[in-house]
């Protein structure tokens, strides 16, 4: 069940794919903290400074919290939209080869099944290529084991696998099994899926500036801690509740872009790709299971194409 799917109160009290778990360390330092100006305060020093207020301005925060949400949704958006045109071309490349492909002798249908198998493999490849996991089992029943194994010393296993497809792909052309203009539709979706796989390697290898995301920690650590000084005089003993809440919201932001900054991995807030290369297996396989259909347009005769015109009688 999605979570936008969940009752309300319980995707409140919900902590699983939640930065409580996350955050709760640092809310309690920032809350004890407080705690402690206010006793120091109500029984030995009169620690109210409200002009610490204008050290670090709540816009100026706020802003910098806002871009730096925006710019790892805009990393989480770009990751899930490459993986959708991965789907969409998996899927009409699929089509394409399964339906245009001639067979020729009995052993082309086998070949045109493997490739249609390396088309998941590419997917599979891809995304233990961007968690930086080893080929592993997830491939085995797709690929044969020759290539299994010869995968395992590659650098990059979705672009090897790309080009097997290429290979097969020149191969039916040069067999005159597809003619020029199915060849060039068919590499164009071909050259979609490198370039997805390109446009997910540029999100893993470009990550936020480091001095900027140093930065705003030491902002917002400054923040909270210049807080209780601020707020001790209204609140009194319940100062560091209130700086508990405060420290919650904006560091539950701030891990909330952490986690979303890099969208392909484990995570439950990352993209769900173990379902997404499931679905185009499954996909893949109904599509094997279909035979194609060819019109045979030699045995139609001309008048059934002819159009007759509609007789009335006035």
């Amino acid at each position: 069940m999605s979570m936008g799917r969940l009752p309300w109160f319980k995707a409140v009290f919900q902590l699983q794919g939640s930065v409580v778990p996350a955050v709760l360390p640092r809310v309690i330092v920032c809350g004890v903290f407080g705690l402690v100006i206010s006793i120091l305060h109500l029984s030995v020093f009169h620690l109210y400074m409200p002009t610490l207020a204008s050290v670090i301005p709540s816009i100026v925060l706020g802003l910098l919290l806002v871009f730096r949400t925006n710019t790892a949704y805009e990393r989480f958006w770009d990751g899930r939209k490459f993986w959708g045109n991965i789907v969409n071309a998996v899927r009409n490349l699929a089509r394409q080869i399964w339906v245009s492909v001639e067979e020729r002798e009995p052993k082309d249908k086998n070949a045109k099944i493997s490739v249609l198998r390396l088309l998941v493999a590419f997917a599979v490849a891809t995304k233990l290529h961007l968690r930086s996991e080893p080929i592993n089992s997830d491939l085995e029943g797709l690929i044969s084991q020759s290539r299994y194994q010869k995968l395992k010393s590659m650098n990059n296993p979705p672009l090897e696998i790309a080009f097997w497809i290429e290979d097969y792909l020149q191969e039916q052309y040069e067999r005159n099994c597809v003619d020029s203009y199915q060849l060039n539709s068919l590499k164009e979706l071909l050259n979609i899926l490198v370039d997805c796989l390109g446009g997910c390697e540029r999100i893993i290898k470009t990550p936020i500036p480091l001095a900027y995301a140093i930065h705003l920690k030491q902002l917002l650590l400054l923040y909270c801690f210049s807080l209780p000084f601020q707020l001790v005089d209204d609140f009194g003993l319940f100062t560091g509740l209130i700086v508990s809440l405060v420290s919650f919201t904006l560091l539950g932001v701030e891990e909330i872009a952490l986690e979303i900054e890099n969208p392909f991995g484990h995570d439950p807030n990352d993209l769900p790709l173990d379902a997404i290369c499931a679905t185009m297996q499954r996909n893949i396989e109904d599509l094997i299971t279909l035979a194609p259909s060819v019109r045979d347009w030699k045995t139609i005769k001309i008048e059934d194409l002819s159009v007759k015109p509609e007789t009335s009688e006035l």
